[in-house]
């Protein structure tokens, strides 16, 4: 249940990873980014100080925990005890990219649910809200110990997509698991499905992606919430062109990037490539990017109502 919250001040502290967000994202509230202190120590231990007054305060820390993941999600936990410390009355933490997400279930005995271990860290140090744009697998914020509103990007993508103007287009989930994004993407914009399967055509041999939905002569749009190797969307669309789609372009929340994504996805031979910044993308320029900053916004107003603008 998202919490409604009687209005305070507002202080917003911006962590290091993802400066450009922190400046967005105040524009958009109409208040300052407050000065902290964010460095290491010479054994690599991270440090921080906020030195701003939040006392009485609701506190908004922009830290998206992603590469350095474990940096990143130290700094947020570290700026939250420390807002906490210096008085503040609620802590509210915009992560629209949650590293770890992906990490929620146990595999085989002895493995952790990583994405409940982070979460579990940030309430220990006073964290009240969790603020995420397209958590990789929704259910997961049931086991949060803290409340969250989960953003969804279709909003943003939709208007941008209708501009492309497709003919018949097909809107591809990659996987099954990622069926309901896509499907509400086919809904809004009146296109069919279709689904990316691996074949099973026998035991020990290797499995093709096999594309499930009419496609061929057909435009089509891989949705998926995140890029991080870029092997699934460049598998993918091997296998539409491979049922005969006329073009393949790509649409996904977090540009995670991991080493040589970017080479694989450029000799993938994208129509188009539509993402947001939800994570620093840095030399990614041929990427049509959606700001998120105006959905962060609206999220923050709901919970702490209509803010003062900065003087």
């Amino acid at each position: 249940m998202i919490p409604s919250w009687p209005r305070m001040p507002i202080k917003l502290i911006g962590g290091n990873a993802h400066r450009p967000l922190n400046a967005a994202l105040a524009h958009e509230l109409g208040v300052s980014v407050e000065q902290v202190e964010i460095a290491s120590f010479a054994d690599g231990e991270t440090r921080v100080h906020v030195g701003a007054d939040v006392r009485d305060a609701a506190v908004i820390i922009v830290q998206p925990t992603c590469h350095p993941v474990n940096d990143n999600v130290m700094v947020l936990a570290l700026l939250t005890d420390a807002a906490r410390a210096a008085g503040a009355a609620r802590v509210i933490a915009v992560t629209p990219y949650f590293g770890y997400a992906r990490q929620d279930q146990r595999s085989r005995d002895g493995d952790p649910r990583s994405a409940q271990v982070v979460a579990k860290l940030l309430a220990s140090v006073g964290l009240d809200h969790l603020i995420v744009l397209d958590l990789h697998t929704p259910a997961l914020e049931s086991a949060f110990p803290m409340s969250v509103s989960l953003l969804s990007p279709e909003e943003l993508f939709l208007p941008r997509l209708r501009r492309w103007d497709l003919r018949n287009p097909v809107i591809v989930s990659p996987d099954a698991g990622g069926l309901k994004r896509a499907q509400r993407l086919a809904l809004a914009l009146e296109a069919r499905l279709a689904v990316i399967a691996k074949a099973r055509p026998g035991p020990d041999i290797a499995a093709p992606l096999q594309a499930l939905g009419e496609v061929k002569n057909c435009p089509c749009v891989i949705v998926d919430d995140m890029a991080s190797t870029g092997r699934t969307l460049a598998g993918a669309a091997q296998a539409l062109r491979g049922a005969g789609a006329s073009e393949v372009s790509a649409v996904f929340t977090h540009a995670v990037m991991a080493p040589d994504a970017i080479d694989r996805l450029s000799a993938a031979a994208f129509a188009k490539v539509m993402t947001t910044d939800s994570i620093p993308l840095a030399g990614n320029s041929w990427f049509e990017v959606v700001p998120i900053a105006p959905l962060l916004a609206r999220a923050v107003r709901s919970l702490c109502g209509e803010l003062p603008q900065a003087p």
